[in-house]
């Protein structure tokens, strides 16, 4: 187990590529799984989660090749490996494997996800429109057993928003007979870029990006070549440090329509952003203004900004307010920053900030993944050195954190826990 370190003050200037995006590997991977022939996705982040979705997918009989960030599966031997415990409880977003498995083997064992706990995230959508589709769908043990002696298209309506119940009946609808239609569907680029890759493998969908999606059946899915987009939420939290922290910043590697909604709230800040082709620059000017943020579904403020963004504020003159309506739960980094000297509370259903104050280094502990970014944030801003643990939640989501801050300037580093610190940890 380790621990990042962060002495602050130092100003980030300079270059950083984005990586892929987290939100579509982590669906690209199990999708393969509905092809006949080899898939190659490129541009893959090197991050805990690809690697733990990787290894469920040999687990189930697939070969998988690395060659740097592109891998290519060869699902031929795949099989309807049941999955009820083990790696599938490590990250939430295995319960793609629940829609690529029922898709193509008619039935699958899945355990309940796991992943950052961000308070209730039901899969009720994600079965409802199982069920729809034709699956029968029992709850066991802790494992969702699914099982159709074939799937049909259906019409489903989403009762709320989802990204991960789109994906997984788009998953589970490309091989049923039929056409499926899927109203109030989310309309996040990691569901475009999925889209892309099921078409490139030979499925018929219509409507990617709007809230119906429309698809038509087909009797099986060939292999393919992909590349993966973008990761906007990593592109967001840059740019968020570079507004805390920073001189000049150029972002590589960005879709900068896909994270307009915070460029305008760092543009109302005061922060100078500028856009061109694939790249962005940013550089805050002093001093930053306060603004409220409210998260809503895409192209909404996202919520996995909320709490790198709440970050942000401390350093903003006057009081900003965050709502997030999304999960409004996701409030485990307000106690981490109140250590580092932050100014919030939490009233009703929104964070309060007032600004601007001073950070000052402190040991602190990374619940999720989110809030991991906006403690990195904070340790950047602060007076002296910050020491972060939970850094496991970190790497799950961003790619060489630790040298791409280096390279843009900052002292960071990790050391290992010592078997005090580790048990401390345990017991807390």
């Amino acid at each position: 187990m380790q621990k990042l370190l962060i002495e602050g003050g130092h100003l980030l200037n300079g270059k950083v590529k984005i990586s892929g995006a987290k939100n579509s590997a982590v669906a690209l991977l199990p999708a393969s799984i509905l092809a006949d022939s080899p898939v190659t996705i490129e541009g893959l982040p090197q991050i805990s989660d690809v690697y733990t979705l990787s290894d469920l997918l040999e687990e189930i009989g697939g070969q998988v090749h690395w060659n740097g960030q592109n891998v290519t599966i060869h699902p031929e031997k795949m099989v309807a490996m049941p999955l009820p415990n083990g790696k599938v409880k490590k990250l939430r977003a295995s319960y793609y494997f629940m829609g690529a498995m029922l898709g193509k083997f008619k039935k699958a064992v899945i355990g309940l996800p796991g992943g950052c706990y961000l308070g209730p995230r039901p899969i009720d959508q994600h079965i409802k429109g199982f069920e729809a589709l034709g699956a029968e769908v029992k709850n066991e043990q802790g494992a969702i057993y699914l099982r159709a002696k074939e799937l049909r298209g259906a019409r489903i309506y989403l009762d709320v928003v989802s990204v991960g119940a789109t994906i997984n009946i788009m998953l589970a609808a490309v091989l049923a007979k039929g056409k499926t239609i899927i109203e109030n569907a989310a309309k996040e680029p990691e569901i475009i870029d999925v889209a892309t890759l099921l078409t490139n493998m030979g499925a018929k969908i219509k409507g990617v990006g709007t809230d119906v999606i429309r698809i038509e059946g087909v009797p099986s899915l060939h292999g393919c070549k992909h590349t993966i987009i973008p990761d906007r939420i990593e592109a967001g939290t840059y740019a968020i440090a570079a507004a805390a922290q920073g001189k000049e910043v150029i972002l590589d590697n960005v879709i900068t329509q896909h994270i307009e909604s915070l460029l305008a709230k760092l543009r109302e800040m005061g922060v100078t952003v500028e856009e061109s082709d694939e790249q962005l620059y940013i550089a805050p000017r002093q001093p930053l203004k306060s603004v409220d943020i409210k998260t809503l579904v895409y192209p909404g403020f996202p919520t996995d900004l909320q709490q790198p963004f709440t970050t942000l504020l401390t350093k903003a003159d006057n009081t900003g307010i965050v709502t997030d309506t999304i999960y409004s739960a996701r409030l485990k980094h307000i106690d981490e920053l109140r250590r580092m000297n932050a100014v919030i509370k939490v009233q009703g259903g929104s964070v309060i900030v007032n600004g601007p104050v001073q950070l000052e280094g402190a040991k602190v502990k990374a619940s999720d993944l989110r809030a991991g970014a906006a403690l990195v944030i904070a340790g950047l801003m602060a007076n002296g050195v910050t020491e972060i643990t939970g850094v496991e939640h970190i790497d799950r989501g961003y790619e060489k954190i630790t040298e791409k801050l280096t390279n843009l300037g900052a002292n960071i580093w990790r050391e290992k826990l010592t078997e005090e610190e580790i048990l401390q940890i345990r017991n807390s």
